[in-house]
């Protein structure tokens, strides 16, 4: 008796999930445990890393100490403020405190006694030469938050 030969059934393996893994077989299944790209890059593919791409483990770079960033505000703008009477005054004389940096930008023509972190150099010569005082406060502290 003859047996009858069946037609081997056809697989279809389409979309980009299987090209370049060669045969339809390969890197499917449990026995293909390999991965695909990066995959065991640090369990059973250690080997090859530290052979052939070492550069793969190591960090680039470094990191800035932290800057510190403070506010600023013109000289102009502390002449806005006086006039539209938003500063305090003691004994006739118009005070003003500011937690950054005071730049030179503008003109000032009201007497005021300025305390900032720090003061740019034409800033302290403007509020001088205008009758005003230019005091430094303590700088603040490089801590990391």
């Amino acid at each position: 008796m003859i047996t009858k030969r069946k037609t081997k059934r056809r697989r279809k393996f389409l979309g980009s999930g299987s090209y370049g893994k060669g045969n339809a077989k390969n890197n499917r299944g449990k026995g293909n445990k390999g991965g695909w790209g990066r995959a065991g890059m640090g369990k059973h593919r250690m080997t090859y890393i530290t052979s052939k791409e070492p550069e793969f483990l190591t960090r680039g770079g470094f990191t800035m100490p932290r800057a510190i960033t403070l506010k600023c505000i013109n000289v102009f703008e502390i002449e806005q403020k006086a006039m539209a009477g938003k500063l305090q005054s003691k004994d006739g004389k118009l005070f003003f405190e500011f937690p950054g940096k005071v730049l030179g930008s503008g003109k000032i023509s009201a007497a005021v006694h300025v305390r900032a972190i720090t003061f740019a150099a034409g800033a302290k010569a403007k509020i001088e030469k205008a009758g005003g005082k230019a005091e430094s406060l303590a700088q603040p502290s490089k801590e990391k938050k």
